[in-house]
């Protein structure tokens, strides 16, 4: 059979390659710590639960809209005005099937090939698969600690070319857990539409960033008002701020006229989100749903301090302090080990999962490994202690020949 050269080009996803092998050796009787995986350990607030049971009892529960459930986009709008203080029509909010959906459709909207595309190195992997697959080409920008690992307007400026169309960015981003300065973002979306061209803000984590030094809330890049929010779509997620992951349904904020594209796009690519998972939903926006996200989101800032403080006790160095998300980015150099041989070695001898930088890009791929605190307090103290065991064997010591 004769395999596309589009799917030839798609790289391995390794934190589902190391999910796989953890699996393995727990079915041979191991504990592993899995660190690996972005995925929150809580689950979503009760009221959805108590929600998907309701919906659960025999009813018809026929194809919505392409968009989604009317109801439901309206308590997008709302809540992005409420929490992220962004004025959004509920016309623009398209409901998806995950936001890999909505990368797709704003991917297959906005993209054709030979298109240039540029994204921050390092970066979420699928971002850059999509837009391949797409036939963009693709700049990975490397991105440095003094920037907090993050796409600044110079980077931009200078990698701008004749043929770039777009930028993708994420803030806070996967696999660093750092957010771009906010007044950063906006330079950079308003150079970008100067230029003639489109922006992607994955906010999928920006419900988990921490508020300001003056406790205000994290501000959307619709909450803008500036000519560079006219060209950018927002993609989010019920999947990391209401622990619904596999609940597979997320959304993406759209300009008015890309309303009609994405639904014909959604009509075709998938019809509808899951209906089930929509009338769920609902009730992630209720007082006490929100209550429970908000505790949530404090608790993950409890255990980023965790293991930070793990991590520096150990010897392992965690460049920038991340600001959001549920990830740190680990420099695990002074180990004399590559970021692939210590994830890997780490789980055959640790039985701690974890992600080598090469699932993010190029830049720092072989130095720094992701690793993710969306899991128990007792598991990432176990973690810690058992990393700290390992990094303490070098190759060819004592301990490592016995």
């Amino acid at each position: 059979m004769r395999i596309s050269r589009r799917a030839e080009g798609i790289a391995p996803f390794y934190a589902m390659e190391f999910a796989r092998n953890a699996a393995e050796l727990e079915e041979q009787g191991h504990h592993v710590v899995k660190l690996n995986i972005g995925e929150p350990d809580f689950g979503p607030p009760p009221a959805v639960l108590a929600a998907a049971r309701e919906v659960s009892d025999g009813r018809p529960l026929a194809y919505t809209g392409a968009l989604g459930l009317p109801e439901l986009r309206i308590a997008i709008a709302d809540f992005y005005g409420r929490h992220f203080g962004a004025d959004v029509d509920p016309r623009r909010v398209a409901v998806t099937s995950g936001a890999s959906a909505a990368l797709l459709m704003t991917c297959a909207a906005l993209i054709d090939p030979g298109d240039g595309v540029l994204i921050g190195d390092p970066s979420y992997p699928c971002n850059r698969q999509f837009t391949h697959a797409f036939g963009a080409q693709v700049s990975l920008i490397e991105t440095s600690a003094e920037a907090r690992f993050q796409l600044t307007t110079d980077d931009v400026e200078r990698a701008w070319t004749d043929t770039t169309r777009g930028v993708i960015v994420a803030t806070p981003s996967n696999p660093t857990g750092t957010s771009m300065p906010y007044d950063e973002l906006v330079a950079l979306t308003d150079l970008v539409a100067a230029r003639g061209g489109w922006t992607i803000v994955d906010e999928i984590y920006l419900g988990l960033s921490d508020p300001g030094p003056d406790g205000r809330a994290p501000r959307s890049i619709l909450a803008a008002d500036t000519p560079g929010t006219a060209e950018t779509i927002v993609v989010n997620s019920f999947s990391k701020y209401f622990g619904m992951t596999g609940w597979r349904l997320g959304w993406c904020i759209v300009p008015d006229e890309l309303v009609g594209v994405v639904e014909r796009l959604a009509q075709n690519f998938y019809v509808c989100p899951p209906t089930p998972s929509q009338y769920a939903a609902l009730a992630c926006f209720t007082p006490e749903s929100l209550a429970v996200a908000e505790d949530n989101r404090r608790e993950f800032a409890r255990r980023r301090h965790l293991v930070i403080d793990g991590l520096a006790r150990i010897g392992l160095d965690v460049p920038v302090v991340p600001d959001g998300a549920f990830y740190v980015y680990v420099d695990v150099s002074s180990t004399g080990l590559t970021a692939a041989e210590f994830c890997d070695r780490a789980l055959r001898e640790a039985h701690v999962a974890l992600t080598p930088g090469k699932d993010f890009g190029l830049a720092g791929a072989d130095r720094f490994v992701r690793l993710s605190y969306a899991a128990s307090t007792e598991d990432l103290a176990l973690a810690v202690d058992r990393l700290g065991a390992f990094v303490g064997v070098r190759p060819g010591s004592d301990a490592e020949s016995a």
